[in-house]
């Protein structure tokens, strides 16, 4: 069913996921020269578009896990590569700013609350599958007793 709370944390780890759109990584006071991340003054999704899509591709998967509530060991499974793909979202991003010029620049760089959104996500994923697993754990219970 829909309205289960695997369902909520699924909703909640895809719109934290979504919410990246809105919010940046990491600000700059100036624009850092030789820098492509802080062209703008800020890192955020639209600056790179690997990153762009793998975050985009991790909350339409965490999204898409919830309406698949019928098959609990595919939405499990749906979700946990939802945690991979975020994982290898973070991991891209790690790459990128330490590739970057910035990185190099001591002090010129803040971090926004944006990079803390990645692992909230990830956090309501994992919770959403440990609810997925006991879901099935207690449909499996009930059906040994009929």
């Amino acid at each position: 069913m829909i309205q289960r709370i695997q369902s909520v944390f699924l909703l909640l780890a895809s719109a934290a996921t979504f919410g990246l759109f809105g919010l940046s990584f990491a600000k700059s006071d100036q624009v850092i020269a030789d820098s492509q991340l802080f062209s703008d003054q800020q890192f955020n999704l639209m600056d790179d578009t690997v990153l762009m899509v793998l975050f985009c591709l991790a909350g339409a998967i965490a999204f898409l896990a919830i309406f698949l509530f019928k098959n609990r060991v595919l939405q499990r499974n749906i979700t946990l590569l939802s945690i991979v793909v975020s994982l290898a979202a973070m991991g891209w991003s790690v790459f990128q700013f330490t590739q970057d010029a910035a990185s190099k620049a001591t002090g010129a760089v803040e971090f926004n609350f944006g990079l803390g959104l990645p692992v909230l996500a990830i956090i309501f994923a994992a919770i959403a599958a440990r609810f997925i697993k006991k879901d099935d754990k207690l449909v499996r219970s009930m059906d040994r007793l009929r």
